[in-house]
């Protein structure tokens, strides 16, 4: 299959095509696989993550916009992560990645740095620059208005992804935008943008993705479809979004609450799914070609904390972060920071993470050593950040956004903060915090948070389908078992080559086994592949992301001391550390992943094919 890239040449102003040949593309599919190959070879060691020598790789893969009925609108961003230092990426639904091939690439690199903000158009196969100064400053739903606007096109014409303030501002953690509210979150790439003079992206055309076998093809499309269309968890999706948690993993006692000291939260109930569909939801909507439409639209009647009517509802990931890690059982705020984040394009894990440390500060702010409490109260000036109150959060964003007083410090995330004032009072791994499922609760997620590349991430391996969902099976999540070791990685090696096909997660609750995939991808592209090969594929696509952060001084596969050291004092995991945890399975990983201290061996190197990164090791 043809793969073009275009290459964005930001200090010179300048475009260049390039084609990927079949031999590599069969290697690492495209997506996160080939955006992390390109990122290992050509982002230089000890680049600077938000210097010109980073890169941003913006990735569709051989089977986006294809087809619909099985969610294949997702898009992939690579780089080199400003919270973390480490391999960073990212995963977006909605509608941009078939934009992009429908406009005559698969994807598009942002390379060195222009020397103003710009924002760039492509539509059927002419890449433009224009001048973004009147664009810098303002939010991601008002930039892609004034975008549509210049470029007299409808709101449903064509994909635009944007940075806001945040991004602007080189927040360690801000988020690439996409409509409004689909995030590309986490390891910051929204900073790479931003540091790129980057303001959007807007792409558009006509071009049809090609396919391979057509008959092989639809039949892998039907088998998808189907098995989607009759799962129960597809209807649970539609009706109550991925909200549908809240009370389920409350339930089990893993539901962080008050900067993860405590494992449940009395009021989930208020701030949950079946509130939020009960209570503000006016409709849903799903990503290119989805049948699951878990997205939530809303509005709210409260002048305090109101959003445009139809604004995207809050995922459980917020509502945790902004809910019950800072115990606000007030829904409407939620609801109402979710679409300012968004809004400055801001990691709402982070941010949520970032000022429940805060708030833990603040209460403690008579234990800081005198010069630290002087300082806090300051940078705070005047702001109280307390439990259960919602309210200051609003200031805190756009200061945080806009780097002004306490934002310049929150800017840098959870971890850095706390290490600021001296209290070690986060959860983390790789200095990404953690989401919202507590793994003293849930063991395998110990794991999976310690393992992941990117840092504490639940979407590397997504442990909770078994261990709470029973997909593919039902496990005890409170059991230590070194069996579940070889779970945790045959999960992440699938959801790598899921990532890079790139297809939506959800669709494996309901399509769990790589042959599912088998006939849609090999239709798609005309490799003879089997489920066995996507799983060796995912395997190498993990081992080149380890590698990038080997070479790069990666601290190691941990979590933080207050989840190994500080039980749960509460709910069904009362006592529970996550410290067995890791002394039991990392041993176990590592003999499964063939690796040995969290490096791959030059022995596992040379039967995944990457002879060509031996020296990294």
């Amino acid at each position: 299959m043809e793969f073009k890239i275009l290459r964005v040449d930001l200090s010179g102003l300048k475009f260049r095509e390039e084609k990927i040949d079949d031999k590599t593309l069969r290697r690492f599919l495209g997506g996160r696989g080939l955006g992390a190959y390109l990122a290992l070879k050509e982002i230089p060691k000890g680049a600077n993550p938000l210097g010109p020598e980073n890169k941003l790789y913006i990735m569709s893969g051989p089977v986006t916009g294809t087809a619909e009925g099985f969610e294949a609108g997702r898009t992939h961003f690579v780089g080199k992560s400003p919270l973390t230092g480490l391999i960073g990426e990212s995963n977006m639904g909605g509608r941009f990645a078939p934009w992009m091939r429908r406009s005559g690439y698969d994807a598009i690199v942002l390379e060195g740095k222009a020397d103003r903000p710009v924002w760039i158009s492509v539509i059927n196969g002419e890449p433009r620059f224009h001048d973004a100064s009147k664009l810098w400053g303002r939010g991601v739903h008002h930039a892609e208005y004034l975008i549509r606007k210049e470029l007299g096109v409808g709101p449903k014409d064509g994909g635009v992804v944007a940075i806001g303030q945040a991004g602007e501002n080189l927040v360690r953690y801000a988020s690439i935008i996409h409509a409004g509210s689909r995030a590309a979150g986490r390891t910051g790439l929204g900073a790479v943008m931003g540091s790129k003079n980057v303001k959007a992206i807007f792409v558009m055309g006509d071009r049809q993705p090609e396919v391979a076998d057509r008959e092989r093809f639809e039949k892998g499309v039907e088998h998808l479809k189907e098995k989607i269309g009759k799962h129960p968890i597809k209807d649970a999706l539609n009706k109550y979004g991925t909200a549908v948690l809240v009370n389920i993993i409350n339930q089990i006692g893993a539901l962080p609450t008050r900067n993860w000291t405590k494992g449940t939260f009395e009021k989930a109930e208020d701030i949950s799914g079946e509130a939020l569909a009960e209570k503000y939801l006016v409709g849903t909507r799903g990503c290119w070609g989805c049948q699951i439409k878990c997205g939530r639209l809303v509005k709210t009647d409260d002048p305090k904390w109101g959003v445009p009517e139809g604004s995207k509802g809050p995922e459980y990931e917020t509502i945790f972060a902004v809910g019950s890690n800072w115990e606000n059982g007030d829904l409407q705020s939620i609801i109402r920071l979710n679409h300012l984040l968004n809004d400055l394009g801001m990691d709402t894990i982070e941010f949520g993470n970032t000022v429940a440390v805060l708030m833990e500060l603040f209460e403690k702010k008579d234990q800081l050593p005198e010069e630290k409490r002087e300082e806090l109260l300051k940078l705070l000036d005047g702001i109280r950040p307390l439990f259960g109150c919602p309210c200051p959060a609003m200031e805190l964003a756009y200061r945080t956004a806009t780097r002004n007083g306490i934002g310049e410090v929150l800017a840098q995330g959870a971890r850095a903060l706390a290490d600021y004032f001296g209290c070690d009072c986060v959860a983390e791994a790789r200095k990404m915090s953690l989401p919202a499922y507590d793994p003293r609760a849930i063991k395998s997620m110990a794991l999976a948070y310690a393992t992941s590349n990117r840092g504490g991430c639940h979407l590397r391996a997504y442990a909770v389908s078994f261990e709470v969902l029973g997909v593919p099976v039902k496990t005890d999540p409170l059991e230590v078992d070194p069996k579940k070791a070889k779970m945790v990685k045959e999960q992440q090696d699938f959801f790598a080559s899921i990532d890079s096909m790139i297809v939506c997660k959800f669709n494996t609750f309901m399509t769990p086994s790589p042959e599912d995939y088998v006939d849609l991808l090999a239709g798609a592209t005309g490799w003879d592949v089997t489920a066995e090969e996507i799983m060796e594929i995912g395997e190498r696509i993990y081992n080149v992301e380890r590698l990038f952060n080997v070479r790069e001084g990666d601290p190691g596969d941990y979590l933080s001391r207050r989840l190994v050291e500080e039980a749960l004092p509460d709910g069904p995991a009362k006592g529970e550390t996550a410290k067995k945890a890791l002394e039991v399975l990392l041993p176990a990983y590592y003999e499964e992943r063939g690796w040995v201290d969290g490096k791959p061996t030059k022995e596992t190197l040379k039967r995944l094919g990457l002879e060509e990164f031996m020296y990294i090791i």
